[in-house]
């Protein structure tokens, strides 16, 4: 260890007797030490933020990837700080390499947690080791940037820590609003890590070898341009290799018959299969409609709520169209409203030969009109029109971002718009592999004044109810979709179809009974309604 050596500005701007020989003034060079602090201090949360975000594509559950990532993170900057003292002695080029390491670990974090799940199927491993890898070196940052700042100029440590810490806290705020509004919107999350490293290697780099240099020895000087040049190599060329890469991860996790790929402002929507069909529909990566036997969960899910009035129809998430068509096959439907959160996915409905095939044109019908919205917001807004039937045709509940479409608060808000006499017909999730939220949903619909027939539907692809987990292209996945219907009568809706009802290939009225006597058998008793506040479904 060195001791810390009192340095006094010479006259003219010269370095200080004893501290580091600066090419500028003594004040200019505390700026641009700051100044690093602050474009390192973005590039970290840059990383913190890529990882959540990829893992919670990757794995689900966004609530459990954020806490894995930032608690290890931590941990992790805990341990850097303390390794940081061996670097002290020679902290400029302790600095500078430990920037090189960080600008490459960081950068390539993505495409590597990428590639692991892509080829590997599991990221989680790859996700814990750089969530202990950048929060090692990010955490050895601070103790030899406070070493530098105090070679550069004079002042009392407190002072130094204030510095160093309020361009530090600036740096992480604006990091963290250029993550969501600059580089995930224009970059990517791959594109985005990268340029983030090449950022990151340039601003530690430039600081030691302008700043510093002449302190440094040509050994030293060599080592770290030479570890700068391999990093910014190694950044630039995967930039370039981005787009392959995606293509070639994408064909290994959808197969080879991927048409169409598409990055919405929502998420990643991905066609499999011929423009003739059959398709498959991924949204963020999860099977949401498997084109060999969708039938059966749309049929299941709409026909039931259409027994009784059902002149106004009000669906809930199904930009796809698929429920919209077995809405739209009753002639005495009048208007049907479809609240979709992504107008990319309506848009592709629309356009796209083999799913417009598939939902029989229905955007075609004049009775739909599609608003492109959150169904939360939109249910919140004041509206006084009354809906006979409500589709709820939406991601399953363990799925964080879906969980508040499931909470008490959400289905109070739907029984404002339900038309008395009216049915809320809502999609679970599987029943079999998720049986404590299938009925958590059920206690919440209880909870906010419903009474329910629970039921369910077996299908040869119905992996994309069972949960977070990624259904395998190509690989059917045996299992059951999870239905309840609900009304605000005292009795529970009975199951059935409604008189006059169309020719339907999976569905009829004793094969819904038998299918509620199924559900009912599984029922877990004592389970507390999911709010906003205390949500209670897991992935």
């Amino acid at each position: 260890m060195i001791e810390q050596i009192e340095q006094v500005e010479q006259p003219g701007g010269s370095p200080p007797r004893g501290g580091a020989r600066l090419p500028v003034r003594a004040d200019a060079g505390r700026f641009l030490i700051l100044t690093v602090v602050f474009v390192c201090a973005a590039c970290g949360l840059v990383y913190e933020l890529e990882l959540v975000a990829l893992a919670s594509y990757l794995i689900g559950d966004s609530v459990t990837q954020a806490s894995v990532v930032l608690s290890t993170m931590v941990f992790a900057m805990g341990i850097g700080s303390l390794l940081a003292k061996r670097l002290r002695p020679r902290a400029a080029v302790g600095f500078a390499l430990v920037e090189s390491a960080l600008a490459l670990l960081g950068g390539c974090s993505a495409i590597v947690l990428y590639a692991s799940f892509a080829w590997m199927g599991e990221s989680r491993i790859a996700l814990v080791g750089f969530s202990l890898g950048i929060g090692v070196l990010i955490g050895a940052e601070i103790p030899l940037l406070m070493t530098l700042i105090q070679r550069v100029s004079r002042q009392d440590p407190g002072g130094t820590v204030a510095d160093l810490f309020a361009a530090d806290y600036v740096g992480a705020l604006v990091g963290g609003l250029a993550f969501p509004f600059l580089l995930l919107p224009w970059l990517g999350q791959l594109t985005g890590a990268l340029v983030t490293g090449a950022v990151n290697v340039v601003a530690g780099g430039a600081l030691v070898l302008w700043v510093f240099g002449r302190d440094l020895t040509p050994r030293s000087r060599w080592l770290l341009l030479t570890a700068n040049v391999l990093v910014l190599s190694v950044l630039g060329g995967a930039m370039c290799l981005v787009g392959d890469f995606e293509r070639a991860a994408r064909r290994a996790v959808y197969g080879d018959r991927v048409r169409v790929a598409v990055h919405t402002d929502v998420q990643e929507v991905v066609l499999t299969g011929s423009r003739r069909g059959p398709l498959d529909l991924y949204l963020d990566g999860r099977l949401r409609v498997s084109g060999r036997d969708e039938y059966r969960y749309h049929e299941a899910l709409v026909h039931p709520a259409m027994r009784g009035p059902h002149a106004r129809v009000l669906i809930l998430g199904g930009g796809d169209g698929l429920a919209a068509r077995e809405v739209l096959r009753y002639g005495d439907v009048r208007s049907v409203t479809l609240v979709e959160l992504d107008p990319g996915v309506v848009r592709l409905a629309r356009t796209d030969p083999a799913l417009t095939e598939l939902n029989e044109h229905a955007y075609r019908d004049p009775r739909l009109r599609p608003v492109s919205a959150d169904a939360f917001a939109w249910l919140r807004g004041d509206r006084h029109e009354r809906y006979d039937v409500i589709i709820s045709d939406l991601p399953n509940p363990g799925i964080t971002p879906s969980t508040k479409l499931y909470s008490e608060e959400f289905y109070g808000l739907a029984s404002r718009v339900l038309a008395p006499g009216g049915r809320l017909a809502v999609h679970t999730g599987s029943l079999s592999g998720q049986p404590r939220a299938y009925w958590t949903v059920d206690a919440t619909l209880r909870a906010a004044g419903f009474s329910t027939s629970p039921y369910r539907a077996t299908g040869r692809d119905a992996g994309f109810a069972a949960g977070p987990d990624r259904a395998k292209p190509g690989r059917p996945v045996a299992g059951d979709w999870g239905f309840i219907l609900a009304s605000k009568a005292q009795d529970p809706p009975p199951l059935g179809l409604a008189p006059g009802a169309p020719r339907l290939r999976s569905v009829s009225g004793p094969v819904l009974r038998a299918d509620g006597r199924a559900a009912e058998r599984t029922r877990v008793p004592g389970l507390a309604p999911s709010t906003l506040v205390h949500p209670r479904y897991t992935g």
